[in-house]
């Protein structure tokens, strides 16, 4: 499955799969940005995150890790 920025739901869900140990509440958007980057399937742009997209997967990691 290709993902982009505007998957939020699924980033979040692949976050809980590959990170399940990490509380999502204390995750710099410095790492998210990169460990989102680095998910299987993860294809777009870098450039095209920003505050917004990175705390909407935040708030989503959070709600799914729950």
């Amino acid at each position: 499955m290709k993902l982009t920025w505007n998957d939020s739901q699924d980033i979040a869900i692949e976050l809980v799969e590959k990170f399940p140990d990490v509380d999502p509440r204390y995750v710099r958007f410095t790492d998210l940005h990169q460990w989102v980057r680095e998910l299987e399937g993860f294809d777009d742009d870098p450039n095209r995150s920003n505050e917004r997209m990175l705390e909407a997967i935040q708030m989503l990691w959070i709600e799914e890790a729950d």
